[in-house]
């Protein structure tokens, strides 16, 4: 389990800096209000973690610690979006239509109440 938590923490790490790095960059080289740079990363994450299971679905090609390294620490690092897609995306190919709805409804509105209440807490206070 430690050993697990480590291999995945670090593959955080690193793609939380990735994360940082494009966000950072795009936003300062496009004069937008659009947040392009969390839009390209969101994106990105979710290709590359659909490129990592795509390799580990094929067969031998990848051990369960890269895949643990690639899914759960770098592209979960670099954006979580990346994970919610591919969960989603699970829910469809397995035709749970309703729990697709469900999930991607609520994660959706949950998290954007969340937020909001979260902020409204801190100006209450």
């Amino acid at each position: 389990m430690v050993k697990a938590m480590l291999i995945a923490g670090f593959g955080g790490f690193i793609g939380t800096i990735f994360r940082f790095l494009i966000s950072r960059y795009v936003q300062l080289s496009v004069v937008s209000t659009f947040p392009w740079g969390t839009f390209l990363v969101n994106i990105a994450g979710s290709f590359l973690i659909g490129v990592f299971f795509g390799i580990s679905e094929k067969g031998q090609f990848m051990t369960a610690e890269w895949r643990l390294f690639l899914t759960v620490g770098l592209c979960g690092g670099f954006t979580t979006f990346s994970s919610f897609s591919n969960d989603a995306l699970l829910l469809l190919e397995n035709n749970e239509i309703f729990r697709f709805v469900t999930y991607a409804g609520l994660s959706f509105l949950l998290g954007l109440l969340a937020v909001f209440l979260g902020r409204l807490l801190i100006k209450v206070m």
